[in-house]
């Protein structure tokens, strides 16, 4: 029941159809992120997500928002590295009341002065907020680092240097330019008609036009084992250890999620076990993968007292280097394996859920991955598959250390990461 339709213009609609479901879900995507930016205007595609919900020709802000509440709906957006999205979660018989709003929202924003001066000081202190929540900043100054000298690098929120100086002239241009109907993804999902939906966004959108051209700036092979301590006043050292690992497309990203799952990806997996409930050393520890359209990165992320991080961190390099030396055993996999075919398939029974698969499917697959691949994939992969994989990615060329906290006479040298 998945569609998929292509205007004239380039815009792309797609659909996921579940008849069972009493809501759907829609996004509009567009394939353009902070990777996207220069050091220059940094923040300002979130800046523009903000904005969009501050006022159109046709809606004052409050009315915004008093429409969405009068469907009982939701109404947000997020921005990413590579993508920015609007969406609106509704009963679905509200779609086309609903889609009426996310198009007028999406392509007739008024981005009036006095708001776009208040919404200015709100991602200001956007911005302190997160550097006043340690154990979110380490992730951000993590990707900075680990992508350093690279668009991919820069903060999604941007800095205060950055976010204070746009001006109402450059974000019009900005959205104008890098709105282009080729980067632009309609994407439904729940109780929904492919045909009602390219009707109600065919008029709306036929007219979106753009002749900006863009840099892509390819991202070169990753080298280079790096430290970098970040003082600050905290009660707990944390850190972030990561290597280079796949970007999303890679035929191998299957054997990547399961080996993050076994070495931190839940309350079973190796560093849970070996860190909390047998040393007792942390009360969070756990590993993630990073992936964009050419690059990514698997992370291991511990908050511990200062005169525990040496021991956190060998305990984490020693794990990541079992993965060579040992094969995972069956059952530790197979049940990594139940883990994420598990949590994939509970989160399709939400409709924005599905909505955001379909979107990213396109983005980075190009097309529409069914589910029954997905499960495929994670079957396919043996034990074999993981050792061969991180010999090739844990070979310790690539590792970067982010601590923050009392850092001082810690002595974290990059000699020291050693798989």
């Amino acid at each position: 029941m998945v569609n998929s339709t292509v205007l004239d213009n380039g815009v792309r609609v797609v659909s996921h159809r579940v008849a069972h479901m009493h809501t759907v879900s829609i996004g509009i995507w567009v394939a353009s992120g902070s990777r996207h930016e220069s050091p220059e205007n940094n923040g300002i595609a979130h800046f523009i997500e903000h904005l969009l919900f501050k006022g159109t020709d046709r809606r004052t802000a409050r009315q915004i928002s008093m429409e969405i509440d009068s469907m009982g709906g939701i109404l947000n957006a997020f921005t990413g590295h590579e993508y920015v999205c609007y969406y609106a979660k509704v009963l679905a018989k509200f779609l086309p009341r609903v889609s009426d709003l996310l198009t007028d929202i999406f392509l007739h924003s008024a981005f009036p002065a006095d708001e776009l001066e208040r919404e200015r000081n709100v991602i200001l202190q956007e911005i302190k907020m997160r550097d006043d929540t340690p154990d979110e900043f380490i992730h951000d100054r993590f990707h900075q680092s680990f992508w350093y000298g690279h668009p991919l690098g820069m903060s999604i929120l941007g800095s205060e240097n950055t976010v204070g100086s746009l001006s109402r002239d450059d974000i019009i241009t900005y959205k104008q330019s890098r709105y282009r109907p080729e980067d632009i993804i309609i994407s439904a999902a729940g109780n929904v008609s492919h045909e009602e939906l390219v009707a109600l966004m065919r008029t709306a959108f036929s007219a979106v036009t753009s002749d900006w051209t863009p840099v892509f700036q390819e991202m070169v092979p990753q080298n280079g084992q790096r430290v970098h301590l970040c003082e600050r006043d905290l009660e707990q050292t944390l850190l972030c250890l990561g290597t280079r690992a796949l970007p999303q497309h890679h035929p191998d990203r299957f054997i990547l999620f399961l080996m993050s799952t076994v070495l931190g990806g839940g309350m079973s997996s190796r560093l849970f076990q070996e860190v909390r409930e047998k040393k007792g050393l942390a009360y969070s520890v756990y590993s993630y993968v990073i992936s964009h359209a050419d690059s990514g990165s698997l992370v291991v992320y511990a908050g511990t007292e200062k005169a525990h991080c040496r021991e956190v961190l060998d305990i984490a390099l020693e794990e990541m280097g079992r993965f060579k030396s040992e094969m995972v055993p069956k059952d530790e996999l197979d049940s990594a394996r139940e883990q994420l075919k598990g949590k994939l398939l509970m989160s399709l029974e939400s409709s924005d859920n599905l909505m955001t698969r379909l979107a990213k499917n396109v983005i980075y697959l190009q097309r529409h991955q069914p589910v029954e691949e997905v499960l495929a994939g994670f079957d396919a992969v043996t034990s074999q598959d993981v050792q061969s994989l991180a010999a090739g990615l844990f070979d310790g060329s690539c590792l970067n250390l982010e601590v923050m906290g009392k850092t001082v006479d810690l002595g974290l040298k990059a000699d020291l990461l050693k798989l």
